[in-house]
């Protein structure tokens, strides 16, 4: 065989859409690993950041409601409404009676305009956890507000839903 031969019997070099290639670093990480790192993020207030790796994580374990959770939160707080809706549809499609799933959906769907949805679920989310004062509170000030004719979700723009334990 001629030099040439051999050289035409290799393979190429692995090329960006091969599965031989190596992984990009980011892609190495464990899903618990970005939510650990989305968590952080956010517990820091950089909402933005964090919803990209939890987007990273709920990619690699979609449905595990302990990443769309904290996903939908980032979202929101990002002033990514419509994905932080998606994400807390998608918690409770995971967990149907989870109330801050129904809380968080609810003040989603009202920053949206769809007010009467998002009433509805902070209605469920006040049902299933009748002494969290937070879930309470939201439906009294939505209330309030129609009362004053002014949009719910304008007052409430730069809140958190709160967390579950609330």
């Amino acid at each position: 065989m001629d030099e040439r031969t051999r050289d035409d019997d290799r393979d190429p070099a692995p090329g960006p859409g091969d599965r031989d290639a190596a992984p990009d670093p980011d892609e190495r990480e464990s899903a618990y690993e970005l939510l650990q790192r989305g968590q952080a993020l956010l517990a820091g207030r950089h909402h933005a950041q964090a919803a990209i790796v939890l987007a990273r994580a709920a990619r690699l374990e979609p449905g595990r409601g302990s990443i769309l959770e904290p996903l939908g939160r980032a979202c929101f707080m990002a002033g990514q409404v419509e994905r932080a809706a998606e994400a807390f549809e998608a918690l409770l499609v995971v967990d149907p009676s989870s109330h801050y799933g129904h809380y968080a959906l609810g003040r989603s769907l009202i920053r949206l305009g769809r007010v009467e949805e998002g009433r509805t679920h902070l209605r469920l989310a006040a049902a299933l956890a009748p002494d969290n004062r937070l879930y309470r509170g939201g439906l009294r000030r939505l209330g309030a507000a129609a009362d004053r004719r002014e949009p719910a979700g304008d007052r409430e723009a730069t809140e958190e839903p709160g967390g579950a334990g609330e």
